[in-house]
């Protein structure tokens, strides 16, 4: 009868609450927590509202526009929340997951509660709010703002702050006696494991009770602890006396566990932890959480890396940024736990949570999986010198650590990147000097809060490459770690700076262990080239960049380990570049495509034999014939762990080759048509890779047999895929008589020193940003020699000189930023000796930076091709692309 009861008095609760049910069904009767994510209405004025399901983000759109900024401001959900008599007597609590940045609850007009932070778990009690009798209708009305805040972190940063309840909301019902959750977020149980080794295991817990009625009552807290078979291993059980509103605190260690199962990357053995209040008398279940433990234990040595239970272990792996492609940051549990099933995959066994704490599926993923992580809290590139600003950053760093505290998976916390980025006062030293001073003890104060919440763990400032003042700010000092985030090489110096760079460290900081928390190149999947050059964006010296960064990682112990930046593209809506609003240094697309440098890593981390194509999804690919050959010859890469493999080109063999850096290349003859590729290896013949390659081969001299059409970037010494538009494009090359290119001029090159050709702007008006930023400054004519017929010549402009200042972003350091020069360029352009462009000034017609497209329809006769004749009126004339297509 009791059970009956039970099972009748959910099912109400169910009902009422209007909601999908969206956890397992719990036994417990005392507590239920039920999905609120439907049946949402959304607006941002209050006028016009929207149906919405949650995770919602309003900015999941604006953010690609062409149109400068996004939308920061506020926006109000509203839902109605239905309750029974049933319900009279419990507790009840709204539990958000993550809304971005502010929030404001009300239930029925009132106000309910309030949360500053984007990042972290807040639970609002509503009960005093809630009607029970006659009427069951209430409405929640949740008021969101993402606003720049100065006393809230993150002030500016390389990501997007995306508007919105942007993760899971649910209706947590309990008895007047339950695990206390108001905590900062967290659930009233704290979980450690003080002593372990591989004999024994010791499991202390903390206990926050809460008896929110009236009057005393005397109740039994048991503690169970279960193997991964489920067996019961230890137990032990207490009787606390609670009173009338009062919240205790229960300290209580478990028997000694002999021989457990240890947690790793390899055997990531998760134990279960049942916690539960009865009543006095044990025959009613008053509420009950699990949690999942694991038995590790582990330390840095700043001589010799990272050590997990007695062993030696590289952390390697990569950060990770929330967001996915067309929905922002609001983002379903399958894609998110997919993130970490890939960088296992990957054979990656760390996650830097960065820049904020994420979103509760991903470090119980990391636990089940057996991924190290570190989370850390968004100061990200500096501060506000004000106490709101400090005691904000120090109520997360608490909610951080309190709310994922029992994952066995987090090995540190942190709370600063690169917070001297781009220092405030830069003009004014003795202010400066303040600042730094502000900040340092901020650092400081972080530190020792977090030190006094959670001792058995390591904390951790990830720090940009300026060594110099960091050290003499005296941040150096502050954490057990210091992570090191660096791009020599990409955004500044040289490759081999690198290497350098560690050995300093370890020469000038010997006891301070370090991890590199960042590294990478963008590598837009569309750009592809074997001329591979800093910031060209191409895959290729993104592939180049990391056998660098790895290697160099790798052969030096002192190194604990390195993350990746990023796991996956990211949006950054202040990014232009090729791909603008996108942060292309992910071994993943934004939509989690793998790309070559995905394949790479697979090949320096997994333990198994490894065979991957590694440019398998460039599909299509073009290129231009060997001198009078019927092919074209280019390279292929090929990642791989083992010393030699053997590659087929349509079932015949390209040779054996030894791999460089688990890379091995051959020279592929590609002729017009399909093909396939097939890697194999003569010590594992079960493994092998195929790749289907469609080629289309432009003719090193024209014919009328072999022409078609003729896509080429100016300027350019990289290939371009637009699949949108199902176009290849290729670099361009001098005049050759028979064949085609230009005459005379200097490829364009923007004013920095990152860019060797070309503009990062983004250019406004296309997809296809990458035919618009390269050009050829000063060109005198361009000639085609095509066979006589019918053509359509499509030329392609864009003003990359000049335009509208804009502030420089804070992660280009380059200090060699040329203040650009706005020259007018007004020029003719005859076809075939007639006019086709009469004082063409493309910022004049066009304005800057934006795309430009003139068409025109030629007939060549008598053997004459076509020639474009470009005559300078004002300034040097331009072209940034061409297309030409046979029509008959």
């Amino acid at each position: 009868m009791t059970c009956f009861k039970h099972l009748c008095l959910f099912l109400l609760l169910f009902f009422f609450a209007g909601a999908s049910f969206s956890k397992s069904i719990n036994s417990n009767p005392g507590r239920q927590y039920i999905g609120l994510n439907d049946q949402w209405s959304f607006s941002k004025d209050e006028q016009i509202r929207e149906d919405v399901n949650l995770p919602h983000t309003w900015n999941a759109k604006d953010v690609m526009d062409d149109a400068p900024g996004y939308y920061r401001g506020t926006g109000w959900y509203k839902r109605t929340l239905k309750t029974s008599p049933a319900m009279k007597g419990k507790m009840l609590f709204l539990c958000f997951d993550g809304v971005n940045q502010e929030a404001e609850v009300y239930v029925n007009g009132q106000l309910a509660g309030k949360h500053a932070g984007g990042y972290t778990r807040f639970i609002i009690p509503v009960t005093k709010f809630l009607k029970f009798n006659s009427d069951f209708k209430n409405e929640v009305m949740v008021k969101v703002s993402n606003r720049y805040q100065e006393d809230i972190a993150p002030l500016t940063a390389d990501f997007t702050f995306f508007g919105g309840i942007y993760r899971k909301v649910g209706l947590l019902i309990t008895d007047p006696v339950h695990f206390y959750n108001g905590d900062h977020g967290a659930d009233g149980i704290y979980i450690s494991t003080p002593q372990v080794s591989a004999e024994s295991a010791q499991v202390a817990l903390k206990y926050v009770l809460e008896n929110a009625a009236g009057q005393s009552r005397k109740v039994r807290l048991n503690t169970a602890l279960y193997n991964k078979e489920g067996r019961q291993v230890v137990r032990r059980s207490i009787v606390v006396t609670l009173k009338g509103g009062e919240k205790k605190t229960i300290l209580m260690d478990l028997p000694k566990v002999d021989k457990p199962e240890l947690w790793s990357p390899d055997s990531p053995v998760l134990y279960r932890v049942v916690s539960s209040i009865l009543d006095a008398g044990g025959s009613n279940t008053l509420d009950e959480l699990t949690h999942s433990i694991g038995f590790r234990w582990f330390k840095f040595d700043a001589e010799k890396g990272f050590f997990l239970n007695g062993a030696p272990l590289k952390l390697m792996g990569a950060s990770r940024h929330q967001d996915y492609e067309g929905l922002g940051n609001a983002v379903p549990d399958a894609l998110q736990i997919r993130d970490v099933e890939l960088l296992k995959e990957m054979g990656g066994n760390f996650l830097r949570v960065a820049h904020y704490p994420q979103d509760p599926v991903i470090l119980e993923t990391c636990d089940r999986l057996g991924i190290l992580a570190s989370v850390e809290i968004p100061i990200v590139n500096g501060i506000t010198e004000s106490l709101a600003f400090s005691e904000n950053c120090r109520n997360m760093q608490v909610e951080m650590i309190r709310q994922n505290y029992n994952h066995p998976s987090v090995v540190m916390w942190a709370y600063m990147n690169e917070v001297l980025l781009r220092p405030k006062f830069g003009n004014d030293k003795p202010r400066q000097e303040l600042y730094f001073k502000h900040v340092f003890e901020l650092a400081q104060s972080l530190e020792e809060l977090t030190r006094k919440e959670d001792n058995s763990r390591y904390t951790m400032m990830a720090l940009h490459g300026d060594f110099d003042r960091y050290h003499k700010v005296g941040l150096t000092k502050i954490p057990m770690v210091i992570g090191w985030n660096l791009y020599q090489g990409w955004y500044g110096g040289s490759l081999a700076d690198f290497g350098r760079f560690l050995d300093k460290h370890h020469r000038e900081l010997p006891d301070k262990p370090l991890l590199i928390t960042e590294f990478g190149a963008d590598a837009d999947p569309r750009i592809r080239s074997f001329k591979p050059i800093r910031f060209d964006k191409s895959v290729e010296y993104a592939i180049k960049f990391s056998q660098v960064y790895l290697n160099e990682m790798l052969s030096r112990p002192f190194v604990s380990g390195g993350m990746v930046w990023n796991l996956a593209d990211f949006n950054s809506e202040t990014r232009e570049e090729t791909m603008p609003h996108i942060n292309n240094k992910g071994l993943l697309t934004l939509g989690r495509q793998p790309k070559d440098t995905y394949y790479l890593y697979q090949a320096y981390l997994l333990k198994q034999p490894f065979i991957k194509i590694a440019s398998k999804n460039w599909t299509a690919r073009t290129g231009i014939a060997d001198s009078s050959k019927s092919f074209s010859t280019q390279p292929v890469q090929v990642a791989t762990n083992l010393k030699s493999l053997e590659l087929f080109l349509n079932g015949k063999s390209l040779g054996i080759k030894e791999s460089t850096d688990r890379i091995c290349t051959w020279d592929v003859p590609f002729s017009a048509g399909k093909h396939q590729l097939k890697a194999v290896a003569a010590q594992h013949p079960e493994l092998s890779d195929l790749a289907d390659i469609e080629f289309t081969l432009m003719p090193y001299l024209f014919t009328e047999k072999t022409f078609s059409t003729l896509n080429v970037l100016l300027g350019s010494e990289r290939y371009f895929i637009d699949e949108k538009n199902h176009v290849l494009w290729t670099p361009d090359q001098p005049y050759r008589k028979g064949a085609w290119g230009y005459i005379g001029g200097t490829a364009f090159r923007g004013g920095n020193n990152r860019m060797t050709y070309g503009s990062d702007k983004n250019i406004t008006g296309t997809d296809s940003d990458p035919v618009y930023q390269t050009q050829q400054v000063g060109i005198a004519a361009y000639k085609m020699d095509v066979p006589d017929g019918f053509y359509e010549l499509s030329l392609y402009f864009s003003e990359l000189q000049g335009g509208a200042e804009k502030e420089a972003l804070a992660y280009n350091l380059d200090d060699a930023q040329q203040k650009e020069i706005s020259d007018q360029r007004v020029f003719n352009l005859n076809v075939n000796g007639h006019e086709f462009l009469k004082d063409f000034n493309i910022s004049e017609e066009y304005g800057y930076t934006r795309a430009a497209q003139k068409l025109i329809r030629i007939q060549v006769a008598n053997g004459k091709g076509i020639v474009l004749d470009f005559n300078p009126i004002k300034g040097k004339p331009v072209l940034n692309a061409l297309s030409l297509r046979k029509l008959n």
